[in-house]
């Protein structure tokens, strides 16, 4: 399979309602190195997008070029049935609007696999930062949210700690309170539990799950299957930076159609 021959299994928002995010043949590179080729998949509204597929196939970029923290060489990236607007061609090509990108990247909010966590400020400051300097939102109004969201997150007694009296666990469930902060129409998720290990990795699986079952609207870069099995609405693996197989998670996990698939789940499986 290729993204042409896949792009309509991608799962389709209701008539009446676009995508919150759709990307249309986007291509990526670094220099001569091409990381995305011409890839194509749309984000519904409520629904949970997970990205899988082998270290190196473009899983990460291509969740940065939705955020605009990568330019993009080709192609489209549409937040809400609104497109980036470009200027320049190729590896010159960059966007063209750049209170356009500070609006689009304020609604789509992004956890990364390293916490990032301001090691100045405590946990409640980090979680009502953005919103008070970025958004301009009254502080005591951003507090009252920033320590429910810390409760919601199981470390509501943890605001007046700072970031390095935190477990790893503690730490990126903080950074996940610190993104719902900014009352985003999406959440992006980059390998969210791959720096924790095994038992601190279940800390953060039971926030996205509570998140999945909150019908949030999430794109899911992760190493995790199981976790990608119970949470998605949608699968796309990606391979060598094309779409390679996508579908409901019952069918990508209990009946993968190409041999790379299932090469790549029993590799995942035994590990």
């Amino acid at each position: 399979m290729n993204s042409q021959t896949t792009a309509s299994a991608t799962p389709a928002a209701a008539a009446s309602e676009a995508p919150v995010i759709a990307i249309r043949d986007l291509h990526k590179s670094y220099g001569p190195l091409d990381v995305i080729k011409g890839v194509s998949l749309t984000a519904p509204r409520g629904h949970v997008i997970s990205l899988i597929g082998s270290s190196g196939s473009g899983k990460s970029t291509l969740l940065r070029c939705c955020n605009l923290l990568e330019n993009s060489q080709q192609g489209d990236i549409l937040f809400e049935d609104e497109a980036v607007r470009w200027k320049g061609r190729g590896q010159d090509r960059v966007p063209a609007d750049r209170a356009q990108v500070t609006r689009f990247r304020t609604n789509l909010s992004m956890v990364f696999q390293q916490f990032n966590l301001w090691s100045h400020l405590s946990i409640l400051q980090n979680v009502m930062e953005a919103p008070v300097t970025v958004l301009g939102q009254p502080r005591a109004e951003v507090e009252a949210r920033a320590r429910a969201l810390l409760d919601k997150v199981g470390i509501g007694s943890k605001c007046d700690a700072w970031p390095a009296q935190l477990s790893g666990g503690q730490q990126q469930r903080a950074a996940i309170a610190r993104a719902l902060c900014m009352q985003p129409k999406a959440l992006l998720f980059d390998e969210p539990t791959s720096a924790l290990d095994p038992e601190l990795q279940q800390e953060v699986v039971r926030v996205i799950k509570d998140l999945a079952g909150e019908h949030r609207t999430m794109i899911l870069v992760t190493h995790d299957m199981r976790l990608a099995a119970d949470v998605s609405d949608h699968v796309v693996f990606l391979h060598d930076g094309l779409v390679a197989e996508q579908g409901p998670p019952a069918q990508l996990f209990g009946d993968p159609q190409s041999e790379r698939l299932r090469r790549f789940l029993s590799a995942t499986m035994a590990a």
